[in-house]
This record gives C-alpha cells, sequence and structure tokens, in this order.
C-alpha cells in the first residue's frame, strides 16, 4: 500500500513552522531567521519513501492585524491551508497567547482532518508549562494528539513524523520521487539572499525589500570551473531607504553580496558570481500589481 497526503503547517510568526518543516523533510526548504514574519510564501517540501509520499506545506505566520496588502496575501496563504490539508499541524510555544475567539482557533475547531498540536521549543519550558499548554488546548480544539518538541534539536520530531504516517490515508505519488519542492532555483536564490539581508540590516528595512532574481547564466571559466553568473535586484520602498542597503561607500551591499554568494554556493554546489543591484519600487507592499509580479 502506497501511502500520501499534504500536511500543512500554521501558527503564529516565529514559533518555528520553518525549522520544524526542514526538520521534517530533512533538507533547508524555508529560510530561518530570529525574526518575525521571515517566511512570505507558501512554500511545500517533499518527503518521499517507496511506500509514502508527504508534502508539507510552510505557512506564513497567520497575522491578526494586517497593515498593508502584502501581509493580506501572506495571510491568504495560510487560509488556502485549511482548504487543501489532509492533515494540519498546528505550531506554537509558550510565548503564544490566543483566546479562544481567535480566527485560527476557530478554524482549527471546524477543521474535519486530522490535526495535531505541536509545542516548540520545549527545550526552552519546564515539563509543567508544556503539561499545562497541552491540557488548555485539548479542551479547546479536538486535537487528534498533542507533541512537545524541539523542532530546532530535532527532540520528538520522529515521533511526530511516525505520528503523521500512521494518520495518512493510501494514495499515489503527487510527485517524482526525487522531487524536494516545488519551487525553482531562482526562488530559493532570492529567498538565500533575503536571508542574509534579514541578517545584516536593522529594523524596517529587511521588511521593505523584495530580491529578484534578474539574470541566471550558467557558463565555464578559462579553467573549465562552472560559475553560475546570478544578477538580483534589490527593490526598496522610498528613496530613502537605497543609500541605507547600499551603505557608505558600498561597504553594506558589498558586505550582504559576500555572504549570500557564499551560501547561494553551497546551495549549487557551484562558483557564483553575483551582482546585486538596489531599485526604488514606491510602496510596492500596497501596490495590487507590483505584488502579484512579485508573487503574491
Amino acid at each position: 500500500m502506497h501511502k500520501s497526503g499534504f500536511i500543512n503547517i500554521v501558527g503564529r510568526p516565529n514559533v518555528g513552522k520553518s525549522t520544524l518543516m526542514n526538520a521534517l523533510v530533512g533538507e533547508r526548504m524555508s529560510i530561518i531567521t530570529s525574526k518575525p514574519q521571515t517566511t512570505r510564501h507558501r512554500i511545500k517540501g517533499i518527503l518521499s519513501g517507496d511506500d509514502f509520499q508527504l508534502v508539507f506545506s510552510d505557512t506564513p505566520g497567520f497575522i491578526g492585524e494586517t497593515h498593508y496588502k502584502m501581509q493580506d496575501s501572506m495571510n491568504k496563504f495560510v487560509s488556502s491551508t485549511f482548504e487543501d490539508a489532509d492533515t494540519m499541524l498546528f505550531v506554537l510555544d509558550k510565548y503564544d497567547n490566543y483566546e479562544q475567539d481567535d480566527p485560527l482557533v476557530k478554524r482549527l475547531k471546524n477543521l474535519t482532518v486530522p490535526k495535531f498540536l505541536v509545542i516548540n521549543k520545549i527545550d526552552l519550558s519546564t515539563q509543567e508549562e508544556t503539561q499545562e499548554l497541552i491540557d488548555k488546548w485539548m479542551t479547546w480544539v479536538d486535537f487528534t494528539g498533542a507533541y512537545p518538541i524541539s523542532a530546532l534539536n530535532k527532540l520528538g520530531t520522529e515521533g511526530l513524523l511516525n505520528e503523521i504516517l500512521k494518520n495518512t490515508k493510501e494514495g499515489p505519488a503527487y510527485y517524482p520521487k526525487d522531487q524536494l519542492t516545488d519551487r525553482s532555483e531562482r526562488f530559493f536564490i532570492s529567498e538565500i539572499i533575503r536571508e542574509n539581508l534579514l541578517e545584516q540590516y536593522k529594523q524596517e528595512i529587511p521588511y521593505a525589500c523584495q530580491i529578484v532574481i534578474d539574470s541566471f547564466k550558467e557558463g565555464k571559466t578559462v579553467g573549465e570551473e562552472k560559475i553560475t553568473r546570478i544578477e538580483a535586484h534589490i527593490y526598496v520602498m522610498r528613496k530613502s531607504q537605497k543609500p541605507i542597503v547600499i551603505g557608505k561607500g558600498g561597504q553594506a551591499i558589498k558586505k550582504l553580496g559576500i555572504s549570500a554568494r557564499y551560501d547561494i554556493e553551497k546551495f549549487l554546489k557551484s562558483k557564483v558570481h553575483l551582482e546585486l543591484v538596489v531599485k526604488i519600487k514606491e510602496n510596492w507592499r500596497d501596490d495590487d500589481r507590483t505584488l502579484k509580479h512579485f508573487g503574491y
């Protein structure tokens, strides 16, 4: 018998959804930083075996009060996971503060597919705190099961995976068995650059930026060594943000280019020539046409 299903991961920003999917799939599909709202898109990671295929879906954190149209689009990605889930993983940690009338809680109550309560970051909690969370949530929502884990340290993730497999129904392979994700190389390269940008810049700057891969060419150097030439555009929202991204004497963008190139070379397993160009797209987070062009 061959099992298959779509396992969707939801929760608020910064609870470890991306870390969990990476741990379950065994590959680094989603970027991870300590900053909230790191994930902007819905990203699928595919785990296949001889007799199963699990399609995990990482989503942006649900934002209760949105401030611009990009956040509305991010919430739509979350909503879509309630429509096509075969199994739902609801992730939270001890710092989350929900009320019973929260939109996510209401949707979880109405969900009829297997749904698991995943308490993440148990390495930062006492057993008593974790058990209190489980007891409270199991009275709120009829979860199939509750799993305390540390996604970062891969504690409890194997048991969760086994339970997901147990609850997965018979079905076909939806993707080729050697495929790891539904996203392109260009997408992951743009995400690598954005991850480095999130780590390097402070406050609003990373959230005002969008990365677009404008050119991606594979070639060879004189010594026959493979080299990939990439030009990426960093779009900012205001003129005042451009010099901040570039930095004094171009030092900031040079630093960004070096760190991003290093990570891209590990990802592509080849030498990379990376050129970063900063462009201004006024108020792109609230422009419908631009958001569509950027994939929101």
